[in-house]
């Protein structure tokens, strides 16, 4: 079995390669710190959204986190059957689903926002405060995200 450490410079020094890598590192920590609450990333992502976007068209909440249709709806299937979310007509528009945070979904939701914090200040631990800023400054700009 290769060595994970193997020296292969010429894509080591990637920093498309470093960005996955370090990525890869968050997901773990960020999905090991979910299990703890029975959570995955997507139910997780979707519930996030559902609070802030709350009342949601299914489709409109599908478009916000870029989740196929399909996939959401077993989403929002097992966080409905888990109690966590709740669907019904929407109030603009009767002829689509709205979905909406139940109490209980908003209890799971900040235990699982605390978690998922704890994990990325894990992965952030080598970084000073103002390294975590500039790191996160400069992520924004590379990924062409904004907040």
């Amino acid at each position: 079995m290769p060595d994970a450490e193997a020296p292969l410079p010429a894509i080591r020094s990637l920093p498309s390669w470093l960005l996955g890598r370090a990525a890869a590192r968050g997901r773990a920590l960020v999905a090991e710190a979910l299990a703890v609450e029975g959570m995955k990333m997507w139910p997780h992502v979707v519930l996030s959204a559902v609070r802030d976007l709350a009342p949601v068209a299914q489709a409109d909440l599908g478009r916000s986190v870029a989740l196929d249709p399909k996939d959401l709806v077993g989403v929002l299937n097992d966080l409905q059957s888990a109690g966590l979310v709740e669907r019904a007509p929407d109030p603009r528009d009767r002829r689509k689903n709205a979905v909406t945070l139940t109490d209980e979904g908003a209890r799971v939701l900040d235990r699982c926002e605390r978690l998922a914090r704890e994990a990325n200040d894990t992965l952030l631990a080598p970084l000073s405060p103002a390294e975590r800023e500039q790191f996160m400054e400069l992520l924004i700009r590379v990924s062409g995200t904004r907040q």
